[in-house]
């Protein structure tokens, strides 16, 4: 968890290249996760993400670039608290940019399981690649 949030949360602040949302107890961080742009191409797309999309355009989505919570942390719920916390994000920012859903690629058949729980779908050409519509993101917020 710490690798990426000391080397490169930072740098990707900065830069624009993405926002990273952090949860602390007193003072330590026990979570975080990173939002940034992107687009998938049709190929890689969902069928649901990229209905009525022209070809070739990809598809606007938002990226979970990382959500990672402290291993003493873990199976307390804070995973599905900050999942909708990004999905919430994405849907603010829906109303002001073009996207259609949210892209993140999970790192392990686990973490790919937890976010087929909240909504996602796996890409038909990448299983680790996974895909929810703006629709699936506000039915996990209900």
């Amino acid at each position: 968890m710490d690798e990426w949030l000391k080397k490169r949360a930072r740098p990707n602040q900065a830069s624009g290249a993405s926002r990273t949302y952090v949860v602390c107890n007193d003072e330590t961080i026990v979570a975080y996760f990173a939002l940034a742009s992107g687009a998938v191409d049709l190929a890689e797309a969902t069928n649901r993400l990229k209905r009525n999309m022209p070809d070739p355009v990809p598809v606007p989505v938002a990226v979970l670039g990382r959500l990672a919570i402290d291993r003493s942390w873990q199976k307390q719920g804070l995973g599905r608290a900050l999942a909708k916390d990004a999905f919430q994000r994405v849907l603010a920012a829906s109303n002001a940019i073009g996207i259609r859903g949210m892209l993140v690629h999970a790192i392990s058949a686990e973490a790919a399981a937890f976010y087929q729980a909240t909504g996602f779908t796996p890409s038909p050409l990448d299983p680790m690649t996974l895909m929810a519509t703006l629709i699936d993101l506000r039915a996990a917020l209900d």
